[in-house]
């Protein structure tokens, strides 16, 4: 019998996914395990896999749809086997089937807007760099075809370096600094001017329509709730830096190649030591109880060429500066390439945001429920401030805290800045 493949949730804060590219055509032979299409979530690019074996009879969402969890993407019947000319997959897990009053195209689109959570199956087709083995097919990531697509560069010129030969991000960039643009069309002649129609008073001819990521569109949801759900308030410290400038650029030298440390891996450490100097800071507000968490699971945000992530370092108080350097640079190296586990980036009790080192002298961030505080972190620079009543010049970076009004108030949030500004200025702590 008819076999429905469905939008599985790829991600935990994932609500719909969209069709990057499907692998198999209607009337292809597929087996249990292999990947139909590759499926764009609001995290990374993911491999969907056949749930059966058998062929694969209709396709329900092309490419380019997106599609809400739980909703048919395709059909699988088994060899041999005709799908009924009347057969329409049910709208949803467990759901009777109903004939459609349009195109599935349309229905597709319309159903986009649906959001409910649906169990993950056991055949998920995780981000992995299993290939199908397809002569027809250039073995490249996900992420490698949409960087190439994005620099206008032919990947059959590329020489892959990723595992059995493929193509990985870091193959493209690479490319992109050579100047390869083989196999490109010519861009087209610019078209007339036209006239500004719609609500907006753009021409059509002056701008470019990008459409939204799943990772955007996420972005841009949860963070307008948690700016009109959770009650903000701000508190800004400056920290001198001078000691523990000082002090990485000594365990760097001596390092002697070993490891190389940033600021940031220090502020996280102090971050992590100041929730435990203040536990009642290190907590999460929920309708029923405030959560206060035993541990500095400490959430570091990354960007990506399309949106942000925040992967965790987990028992962050317990690690040295240099594990929390060399587990940051990791995580980062993965979400860059979009392999990120749900676990390495869910479970966070505490954000470190740093816009220093684009020479950002101060920003407030937003916070990212369930949790209820997040640093932001300024760049370092030469300030004149006064010691012993006299003025010196001394490296000075600002630190803006943002907090949840709801679990932590102003004197409670004024204790752990100041913890973490204690932890800084004495940075010889964060090695003990």
């Amino acid at each position: 019998m008819p076999v429905d493949v469905r939008m599985l949730q790829l991600s935990p804060t994932m609500t719909e996914g969209r069709i990057a590219r499907w692998l198999k055509k209607e009337g292809d032979a597929v087996e249990s395990g292999e990947v139909l299409a590759e499926v764009e979530t609001d995290k990374a690019t993911m491999e969907l896999e056949a749930p059966e074996d058998g062929v694969l009879a209709k396709i329900v969402a092309p490419e380019g749809a997106t599609v809400p969890v739980g909703a048919p993407i395709a059909v699988i019947v088994e060899e041999g086997e005709e799908l009924p000319a009347d057969y329409v997959p049910a709208a949803e897990e467990g759901a009777p089937a109903e004939t459609p009053a349009e195109d599935a195209g349309g229905a597709v689109g319309r159903a986009s807007a649906r959001q409910e959570d649906v169990a993950l199956q056991d055949h998920v087709g995780r981000a992995s760099a299993r290939q199908t083995g397809s002569p027809r097919r250039i073995k490249a990531s996900p992420l490698a075809r949409r960087l190439a697509k994005m620099k206008g560069i032919d990947l059959a010129t590329i020489q892959g370096t990723g595992p059995g030969g493929r193509i990985i991000a870091a193959d493209v960039e690479r490319a992109a600094s050579r100047g390869l643009r083989l196999g490109v069309q010519q861009a087209a002649p610019v078209p007339e001017r036209k006239a500004a129609t719609g609500p907006l008073p753009y021409h059509e001819d002056e701008y470019e329509r990008v459409p939204h990521t799943m990772m955007r569109k996420t972005i841009a949801r949860r963070l307008t709730a948690a700016k009109q759900e959770v009650p903000h308030f701000y508190l800004k410290v400056d920290v001198v830096a001078d000691r523990l400038l000082d002090l990485r650029a000594q365990l760097n030298e001596a390092a002697n190649g070993a490891f190389k440390l940033s600021v940031n891996d220090f502020i996280i450490k102090a971050a992590a030591m100041a929730l435990v100097d203040v536990p009642r800071a290190n907590a999460s507000w929920t309708d029923e109880a405030i959560l206060r968490h035993k541990h500095a699971h400490i959430s570091v945000a990354v960007a990506l060429e399309d949106g942000l992530i925040t992967p965790v370092v987990r028992y962050a108080e317990r690690k040295s500066v240099v594990e929390i350097s060399q587990e940051i640079k990791a995580l980062a190296a993965r979400a860059r390439e979009g392999k990120l586990a749900p676990e390495e980036y869910t479970g966070g009790t505490f954000t470190v945001s740093n816009l220093g080192m684009f020479g950002i002298k101060e920003f407030a961030a937003i916070i990212n429920p369930p949790e209820a505080a997040i640093l932001a972190v300024g760049t370092a620079e030469p300030r004149v401030v006064v010691e012993d009543g006299k003025p010196v010049v001394r490296q000075v970076m600002t630190l803006t805290l943002s907090c949840d009004h709801r679990v932590i108030d102003g004197a409670l949030g004024a204790e752990l800045l100041a913890a973490i500004k204690r932890r800084l200025e004495t940075p010889a702590s964060l090695l003990l």
